[in-house]
This record gives structure tokens, C-alpha cells and sequence, in this order.
């Protein structure tokens, strides 16, 4: 079965190291991913977060580019309600003229970090009058297509929506866009169905499917890498809700936030972890029950060297099956 394979990556910050080594471990990542063959290599926006070094992908994407020769690069996501859409329309578009039809441009609608982090991030926009993101998602479009944001690459950047309901399935179609579904935050098949079906029956085609994925020299290597991945969901009183990589990290949110009435909900993500043969096994699968062409691939071990060895394996077992 062909399929594509992408990486995500967030710049973890390895224990007793500074941000200067994750970044650096990013620039390396990329570089051997681009050796074993993979698509894309996208990069996380995470703020206030002392375990990762990713806050401006689109920074961090220049440099990557410039050490780079063949891999697509992009953000994983640019999280819009932060930024001008013409802003993040110039920005791509002077990285797509420096690395022509080599850029990604991902957005998405979480807040990428906690409250207070997103109340600086946006200390200059109306509170009382929120933007709506499909509305900046539509200004940033049409700031794509027009001559107003330059300058001009010979190649626009390609436009992926990453999302997680229905809704953004059917926002991507709408704007004529990629579709990637957050399977590494929530995996619900029915919802994966659902999303998947919005973007499909509003004309979008070749959805992309992110996921958590590892491998190693053996399964059980595999699964004792990934015993700790946890997800803690905090939701507030007023229904607002986010993804968060600890307890501590959760209540944090609804402090900040002002919130004593709010629920934290655990959960172990679904990890594809395995052999690079078992890992390979499961995508077939998922490839099969969703018609999904291209996997982002989430590695949630933060290990530098564990990180490489899991691609090698993955894509060796590809290579394999293409033969």
C-alpha cells in the first residue's frame, strides 16, 4: 500500500539541556528525515511551554529550509487567532520565494499554550469582539491569492487546515485547502469518519491523517517507550476546553483562566508503537479503513536519538513494502 509519511516535530527540550540543543536536535531531525525519504517535516507553536523550544515555527522553518535540500517544510500549525492574517500571509509567501515549492503553510484554532500566554500573545485585539477563526481563515486566503501581501514567489505556499471535528473538515473544503485530522489528540474513529466524510462531501480530496507513532528494534522496547503518553483535558465552567501534556499544566490552565469549577479529564492517547513492520502494519490498516494518502507522524518520545532510530525503522519498513 502508497502512502505518504510526514513528521511532526515540536523541538522537545531534552532533560538538563537548554533550547539551543532542541533546536539543533530539530535541525538534525530534519535533515535525516529528508535522507529516509519522508514528505513533509512540520513544526509545532507552542508558547509558555518549558518542555519544547517550538514558539515560531515560521522562524524556525527558515533556518530548516536553509539546511535543507528537498523536504517540504511547514508549520504544524501557525495558530491564527493570534496573529493579522495579512501578517502570516507575508511571512509564507517570502518563504515560499526563498524555497520554492518547498513550503507548508498549517494553521490551526488551539491556543498553543495557556491563559496568560494567550492574553499577551493577543493584548492588542478587542476582547469584547473576538475574531472568528473561519473569518481570518477566509482574510488569510484571500491575502494568499491576492498582490496587496508580497511580495509575489513564483510558487504560493500549499494550505493545509489542521483540525479536529467536522467543522474544519468542511472550513477546508470550503477554502479549497488540505485537510489534515488531529488523530494524535483525539482518535475516535467515528469522529475521524465524520471529519473526514465533511471535507469529502464539501469537494476536498487526499486527506491527511497526524498521528502518534513509535517504533524500536523490538515491540516491547516500543510499548515501554510510550507507557508514560498521557493527555489531560481541562475544561472550564463556561465549556471551553484544551489539551494539556500534565496534571499540573491543567490546573495551571483554569487558574490562569479564573476558574474554580472545572473538570480534568485523563486519557492515554492511542501510540502506534511497535516494530518499524508493526508500526508499518497499522497504518496499512488505517490507510484502508479511512482512504487517508499521507500520515503526519507524531513521535511523543522526547529522546533525541530514540526519535531517529524510530524513523529509520519506519521507513526502512516502507521501502520494504514499496519493493
Amino acid at each position: 500500500m502508497t502512502y505518504l509519511l510526514s513528521l511532526l516535530d515540536k523541538s522537545p527540550i531534552p532533560e538538563g539541556a537548554g533550547p539551543e540543543r532542541a533546536l539543533a536536535d530539530s535541525v538534525s531531525y530534519a535533515r535525516h528525515a529528508e535522507t529516509l525519504g519522508y514528505h513533509r517535516f512540520w513544526l509545532a507553536e507552542h508558547h509558555g511551554n518549558p518542555d519544547v523550544a517550538g514558539v515560531a515555527p515560521e522562524v524556525l522553518a527558515a533556518w530548516i529550509l536553509a539546511s535543507t535540500d528537498r523536504i517540504r517544510i511547514g508549520s504544524g500549525g501557525v495558530m491564527l487567532q493570534h496573529y493579522s492574517p495579512f501578517k502570516v500571509a507575508e511571512t509564507f509567501k517570502l518563504l515560499a520565494a526563498l524555497a520554492p515549492d518547498r513550503v507548508d503553510l498549517g494553521i490551526g484554532r488551539a491556543p498553543g499554550g495557556l491563559p496568560q500566554t494567550t492574553q499577551a500573545l493577543q493584548a492588542r485585539l478587542d476582547k469584547a469582539a473576538p475574531a472568528d477563526f473561519a473569518t481570518l481563515a477566509e482574510a488569510l486566503e484571500s491575502y494568499l491569492n491576492d498582490d496587496l501581501a508580497r511580495p509575489l514567489p513564483r510558487v504560493a505556499p500549499r494550505r493545509i487546515l489542521l483540525g479536529g471535528s467536522p467543522d474544519s473538515g468542511a472550513l477546508a473544503a470550503r477554502l479549497g485547502w488540505e485537510f489534515v485530522f488531529a488523530g494524535h489528540f483525539n482518535g475516535d474513529p467515528a469522529l475521524i469518519e465524520a471529519s473526514l466524510g465533511a471535507y469529502r462531501a464539501g469537494g476536498g480530496h487526499a486527506p491527511a491523517l497526524a498521528v502518534h507513532a513509535f517504533a524500536a528494534p523490538s515491540a516491547v522496547a516500543a510499548r515501554d517507550a510510550v507507557r508514560e503518553t498521557r493527555i489531560f483535558r481541562v475544561t472550564l465552567s463556561d465549556g471551553r476546553a484544551v489539551n494539556v501534556r500534565s496534571p499540573e499544566q491543567a490546573e495551571s490552565f483554569a487558574r490562569q483562566a479564573g476558574d474554580t469549577q472545572y473538570t480534568i479529564r485523563e486519557t492515554h492517547p492511542h501510540v502506534i508503537a511497535g516494530t518499524g513492520e508493526d508500526v508499518r502494519a497499522e497504518l496499512d490498516a488505517l490507510a484502508v479503513r479511512f482512504g487517508v494518502q499521507e500520515f503526519v507522524l507524531d513521535n511523543p518520545v522526547p529522546d533525541s536519538t530514540a526519535r531517529r532510530l524510530s524513523i529509520e525503522l519506519i521507513a526502512a519498513e516502507s521501502r520494504r513494502a514499496a519493493a
